[in-house]
């Protein structure tokens, strides 16, 4: 049996005087896009941001690669090999496209540098824009990009928060095009409101509903329960 990349283990976690998460186990299979589920306010992003150490957790464990993480600081764990995509697309619109690039990179490397050109191949309208600030791409360019500077280091796995977010269905397909590229390589979380992005990319699920976990298994099998997307996702 494969040995999970990332393990959280009854993690709860409080902002201010509210208790989001209460008790929140799963595991990520490596080379495997595990998608988490729940409606608005379940606690899906608040669990990317407690595994990256942006909400910490009050008691708990997460352990990445059996090593734990928990009590560690954003950068520490982002060194650790965890690359997050937050919901508000992390992109420096003052800096040009090359700019963000060279600042995510930490140092130019030419592992960095090749893995760069990698990326320009997965989105070639980055490059276009390469000596233009970030300010000027379109949105779905701006989620591309804010996903690609998670991709210029060699990380193990990357959390993304609702990248589907105010972007066009025509946008959208591209995106999981992309992001079916990208779990060929590197294992992903995914949290994403769309069902239809999250059933083309996801292998795996879990579904949050008021800060806990309330069901787990194989996407496959999820598309097909139409009673369990009913009670717990609102689709018909």
């Amino acid at each position: 049996m494969t040995e999970p990349i990332l393990s959280l283990r009854d993690i709860h976690t409080h902002i201010q005087q509210h208790h989001i998460l209460q008790g929140v186990s799963l595991e990520v299979k490596p080379g495997r896009a595990t998608v988490l589920l729940g409606r608005n306010g379940a606690g899906k992003s608040t669990t990317l941001r407690t595994i990256m150490g942006l909400s910490p957790a009050t008691s708990g464990t997460i352990t990445l690669a059996g090593q734990a993480i928990q009590n560690r600081r954003p950068f520490e764990i982002a060194r650790m090999g965890i690359g997050f995509v937050p919901e508000d697309f992390a992109v420096i619109y003052s800096l040009t496209v090359e700019e963000n690039f060279r600042l995510a990179m930490f140092k130019e490397s030419e592992e960095a540098r090749q893995r760069l050109a990698g990326i320009f191949k997965l989105f070639p309208d980055l490059e276009k824009f390469l000596h233009s600030k970030a300010g000027v791409l379109s949105g779905g360019q701006k989620q591309m990009m804010a996903i690609a500077l998670a991709l210029v280091l060699e990380h193990q796995i990357v959390l993304i928060d609702e990248p589907s977010k105010g972007l066009a269905p025509v946008v959208v397909e591209h995106l999981g095009e992309s992001l079916n590229r990208i779990k060929e390589t590197t294992t992903i979380v995914l949290v994403e409101q769309n069902f239809y992005l999250a059933s083309k990319v996801g292998q795996d699920y879990f579904i949050l509903d008021d800060g806990r976990v309330v069901h787990q298994g194989l996407m496959e099998d999820l598309m097909k329960d139409q009673e369990l997307k009913q009670k717990y996702l609102g689709i018909g």
